[in-house]
């Protein structure tokens, strides 16, 4: 590598780091965004292979014209995806436009491993098989979690022997992959790689089919990570140093978040690949300790006096409040209370939404004060001096079963303590169950009253009660 070279990559990788450290807040993530990207133009416009010559330069044989499409094209596709999705279908645009990443990596191996005048090394043929295998697998499972999260199938899908099927196509993908390593010089390769290639979308299909809507949020931050590993493997395979650096650092950023969310349910990787949990729906019968008890409903007029003569305020923001778009709402609300003394915050919880950090996202575009948003570990000491806790479409993660019930699937998952609060006010449709498919020991609690109806309806009568009162 020439000195020059050396002194870009430092200095890319630098502006890479800084962007995903950026992306840690809703206030920076915007900037983070724009360094990252800066980076990688850097990288484009100025590494140079060892013969001199400048990605711009003329001796490059570089189809200019086919360049200026991609970047065109790319820029009108997020452009418009940008200012027309709206904030509750982020998740499906961030599966979505990850798996055309993981597509992209997937398909640049293997023009790199079919060109028939491409002298193919042991570790050249590893790197291009392992982003063949792993982007086509992203691919595939993004596309199936962009479906289940827009509703088309949310539970899972299982049959019996699921998991040795999966093993036994995975064993005859390492085969192959095993095969062509060895045998990539050689002639008679391609149909085997094509072979690969098409068992490794089926086993992306097959890996997040079985696994539930209440765990794609898990699924996609994995499935980030593989687009990572597979865009690092491509750097290798062209001698990209750039590509190399930002794909491990999005491989090894995704594999951390996947597995501080696991840590944040309490469950391992494993358990959410393999274990066909989290299925949509459900209507779980109260048992055991909440035999026999009812809920106490409340009407707005009662919440909004309780909200207003209290000194603390807690909303603990949910799914629900996505679907019915009703964080503007929520702004409002807080403000009015703002302004007549009460000390307004927001308890997040790791895994609340569809997606790391929904429910931040949500709420900063309804310009919600940063300041106001508390991470669970941050708010759960001081919940026990706050008057009012309301939840707002949140169900599991505000769950006391977690705590209480050692036979619940979600026994020992982390969850904010709604139910230490002095009073607390849930905001739901009706009773139907979480993801997780079993009651919620809160609505049933002595502290604990319910304002069934739609979210924003709902909302939009507190703050008419909260201005009246």
């Amino acid at each position: 590598m020439s000195p020059i070279n050396a002194y870009i990559i430092i200095g890319v990788s630098a502006l890479f780091i800084v962007g995903i450290k950026l992306l840690a807040s809703p206030k920076t993530a915007r900037l983070g965004n724009l360094v990252a990207a800066g980076g990688m133009l850097i990288a484009f416009l100025t590494l140079h292979k060892p013969t001199g010559d400048y990605v711009w330069s003329q001796t490059w044989s570089i189809n200019y014209t086919l360049i200026a499409i991609g970047i065109v094209i790319g820029l009108i596709i997020g452009a418009i995806g940008a200012y027309s999705v709206k904030m509750t279908s982020m998740p499906q645009m961030v599966a979505l436009f990850n798996g055309v990443g993981g597509g992209a990596a997937a398909l640049v191996a293997s023009l790199e491993f079919t060109r028939p005048d491409n002298q193919i090394t042991t570790f050249l043929a590893v790197s291009m098989l392992f982003a063949t295998l792993i982007g086509s697998l992203s691919f595939s499972g993004s596309i199936i979690a962009f479906l289940k999260l827009e509703g088309k199938f949310e539970k899972p899908y299982t049959f019996p022997g699921q998991n040795i099927l999966n093993g036994l196509v995975l064993l005859v993908i390492l085969g192959l992959g095993g095969w062509l390593t060895f045998y990539a010089s050689e002639g008679g390769t391609f149909t085997a790689f094509i072979v690969l290639f098409l068992l490794a979308l089926f086993f992306g299909v097959a890996m997040v089919m079985p696994i539930g809507g209440a765990d794609m949020p898990v699924v996609i931050s994995l499935l980030n990570s593989f687009t990572g590993l597979a865009v690092a493997a491509d750097g290798f395979a062209i001698n990209n140093l750039a590509m190399v650096v930002a794909g491990t650092l999005v491989g090894s950023s995704g594999t951390l978040l996947t597995l501080l969310m696991c840590k944040a349910m309490n469950r391992p990787v494993s358990n959410v690949l393999f274990g066909a949990f989290g299925s949509a729906g459900g209507t779980g019968a109260a048992g055991g300790d909440l035999a026999g008890k009812t809920v106490k409903s409340i009407q707005a007029d009662e919440a909004a006096l309780l909200l207003a003569y209290a000194q603390q305020v807690v909303i603990v923001p949910g799914y629900g409040m996505a679907v019915a778009q009703a964080q503007h709402q929520v702004q409002e609300l807080s403000e009015e209370l703002a302004e007549r003394g009460v000390e307004v915050r927001f308890a997040i919880h790791p895994v609340a939404g569809r997606m790391p950090g929904h429910m931040n996202v949500l709420l900063a575009e309804a310009n919600v004060p940063y300041d106001q948003l508390c991470e669970m570990e941050a708010i759960n000491p001081t919940m026990d001096r706050v008057d009012v806790c309301l939840v707002i479409g949140a169900n599991d993660v505000v769950n006391p079963a977690a705590r209480e019930d050692k036979g619940s699937p979600i026994y020992g998952m982390p969850i904010i303590d709604a139910d230490h609060a002095k009073t607390v006010i849930v905001m739901k449709r009706s009773m139907a169950t979480g993801f997780a498919g079993i009651e919620n020991h809160l609505f049933y609690k002595d502290n604990t009253r319910m304002l069934f109806g739609d979210a924003k309806a709902s909302l939009n009568a507190l703050v008419a009660q909260v201005k009246a009162s």
